[in-house]
């Protein structure tokens, strides 16, 4: 049977100025993964500026602007949501509450929401057109034998994306063991000023034709992966800085977004991203973007980044940051370290991938 959305779920547009107290209860956009319906981090360093949302737990999270994105996710706790987003509930007359989170996820809803979004560079999904949409679903005692699979599916993904975090923080202990604080430089390595050894130095070769366009969007926090690859005409370019494998690229905004790439082929970066290129020599590549990703660099960074709504680290501060320059034997062996927990991280990706289809399945076989 069919629905419109107005009947299938109640948006709570309810919202409030923050003030202090609330910056721990806070959720953005930028705390929800896409596909993936719990959130692991939340908060900001000063109260949110402007009206947000208030969310109660269990609320569905949604985000509406930029909805491709598919960030959709379960409130975890009672507090204050992006205004780029909806607070969603569901009726529990159509729809089963363990259920609406999945049916939210489906290709279905999702492609929907991508078409009726409108505007240029952040498409975004007015609630008007939204509630008018109408979408099958199951009845509800499917609904619930649904849920019941779809959760079961869902936390033994979970368990991967664990495995997955665990190998991810090995790595960085391993960094930790092998080269210390390089912050301090507890372990009283070399050093010179990462204009000097890694300057700022775009790709000198011209691209045309279809082109490699890299957003800060597209690149997932922490890891350094590439989620999402665009390619567009060069002669549609703005403001953009060209770049290639030699390239590590480094987002001065919100450093503690922990946004650092090493490209894997040509293109094009927005503005946001510096194009540092590390002198081969002196610094390995994997070395150097593990050093700007670490947790001691990006709470260094934070802690000098300028600006409350969208802070930045100064670029005169990266340039003039001593650079530890261990032996290169160290840092090679540390690639291969790293490389390793790359290929586990892959088969497990794999895995997660794989579960994703199943639920993926589950959801679209059944609307």
């Amino acid at each position: 049977m069919k629905y419109r959305f107005d009947k299938i779920a109640f948006n709570s547009t309810a919202k409030k100025t923050p003030t202090e107290s609330d910056k721990e209860h806070y959720i953005g956009l930028e705390h929800i993964d896409g596909e993936c319906l719990e959130i692991t981090r939340w908060g900001s360093d000063v109260a949110p500026i402007g009206e947000k949302l208030i969310m109660k737990k269990g609320d569905v999270l949604f985000g509406k602007r930029r909805a491709y994105q598919r960030k959709l996710a379960i409130a975890p706790f009672d507090g204050i949501f992006s205004a780029h987003g909806m607070v969603l509930r569901p009726n529990e007359e159509v729809v089963d509450k363990n259920y609406f989170p999945f049916f939210m996820s489906s290709d279905l809803f999702m492609e929907r929401a991508v078409q009726i979004s409108v505007g240029g560079l952040s498409p975004t999904i007015n609630w008007k057109d939204l509630r008018e949409q109408e979408f099958p679903l199951p009845s509800l005692a499917e609904q619930k034998v649904l849920a019941d699979k779809l959760w079961a599916a869902y936390r033994l993904k979970e368990s991967y994306k664990k495995l997955l975090l665990a190998t991810e923080e090995m790595v960085k202990s391993q960094f930790i063991e092998m080269f210390g604080n390089p912050v301090t430089n507890n372990k009283g390595w070399n050093t010179l000023p990462i204009k000097d050894v890694a300057p700022e130095t775009s790709s000198l070769e011209k691209q045309t034709g279809k082109v490699w366009i890299l957003n800060l969007d597209m690149i997932e926090s922490n890891t350094g992966k590439v989620v999402e690859k665009v390619f567009e005409n060069d002669s549609n370019l703005l403001s953009v800085a060209p770049f290639d494998e030699g390239n590590v690229l480094y987002s001065k905004l919100r450093p503690y977004l922990n946004k650092v790439v090493i490209p894997d082929g040509k293109g094009y970066a927005t503005t946001e991203l510096v194009p540092l290129r590390p002198n081969q020599k002196l610094l390995n590549l994997t070395f150097f973007s593990h050093l700007l990703r670490g947790d001691d660099f990006v709470t260094y960074a934070n802690s000098i980044s300028t600006g409350t709504k969208m802070p930045r680290m100064p670029l005169n501060d990266l340039r003039k940051f001593q650079c530890i320059l261990p032996p290169m034997e160290k840092q090679n062996e540390f690639e291969e370290i790293a490389h390793q927990a790359d290929k586990s991280g892959f088969e497990l990706r794999k895995s997660i991938e794989a579960i994703d289809k199943v639920i993926k399945s589950l959801v679209n076989v059944n609307l």
